[in-house]
């Protein structure tokens, strides 16, 4: 599933594309995507809107509108807006210069909703950007205490880190040297800071990267795989002390770890 990363990547390729531009004509070929309201309903809602801006939240693009809604788009696993042309086409957007942004999902799990106030949507189910100000080691104590969960389910919250997924936690852990089953709540102002400071690393340097790309095309320009020190190298040596990682289980998802570097 795409993260912030990725999820930004895809932001940035959009905003000139559709910054200032007429949504002259608006094509929903996919039911699902849009359920369980009607295609022709969404489409004639975003048909004739002026784009003003193209912003992310968490996991979410924001295509803001002229007339202060917006289209929420979450991606899921295989949502994209490819350059040019490409199957499994689930949307069209046509543009008043003449130009075609399709929408792709192969596994359509993707979705699109407007929403006549995205802020107060997403307030109700973000907490706030991991690379904003509010994403303080003071939030992050806070939202940690008390809980019993593994830190990594805890940080996999998306009211608690918005827009980390499995890859990116991962990574955040191995650069804060905690171990993903240590129970949240246990975690010092120390320990705290350092995971603060993992998550916004980490994020930071998939952006830099492109996003990660694992192989199914979805997001071919990302690198980020390239710099992975924790996530899918079972056996590989650790990049700081040479420890093969491990894999393991944690909240029903996959995690890699070291185990000399990130104590329980």
């Amino acid at each position: 599933m795409p993260e912030l990363p990725e999820v930004e990547t895809v932001r940035a390729h959009l905003e000139p594309l559709l910054t200032g531009r007429r949504l002259e004509r608006v094509e929903i070929h996919d039911p699902r995507l849009v359920r369980p309201l009607e295609p022709a309903e969404v489409a004639a809602e975003l048909q004739g809107e002026r784009v003003v801006a193209v912003e992310r939240r968490g996991k979410y693009l924001i295509v803001r509108l002229a007339s202060g809604g917006a289209l929420l788009v979450h991606l899921r696993m295989t949502g994209g807006f490819p350059s040019e042309a490409a199957s499994h086409e689930r949307a069209v957007l046509t543009l008043d210069d003449g130009s075609r942004v399709p929408y792709r999902d192969t596994r359509r799990f993707g979705t699109w909703m407007v929403a006549s106030d995205p802020d107060a949507y997403l307030a109700g189910r973000l907490g706030p950007e991991p690379l904003g100000p509010g994403f303080t080691t003071a939030f992050l104590a806070k939202r940690l205490a008390g809980r019993t969960a593994p830190v990594k389910a805890a940080i996999l919250d998306q009211r608690t880190v918005a827009g980390l997924g499995n890859i990116y936690a991962d990574e955040s852990l191995w650069r804060a040297r905690l171990h993903p089953r240590r129970l949240a709540g246990e975690l010092t102002k120390a320990e705290v800071a350092r995971l603060r400071r993992g998550v916004i690393d980490a994020l930071e340097r998939g952006i830099a990267l492109r996003g990660a790309d694992l192989g199914d095309g979805v997001y071919g320009d990302g690198s980020m795989q390239d710099e992975f020190h924790a996530y899918g190298r079972t056996g590989e040596p650790c990049d700081r002390c040479g420890t093969p990682i491990v894999r393991t289980t944690v909240a029903g998802r996959g995690s890699w770890f070291c185990p000399r570097c990130q104590v329980a």
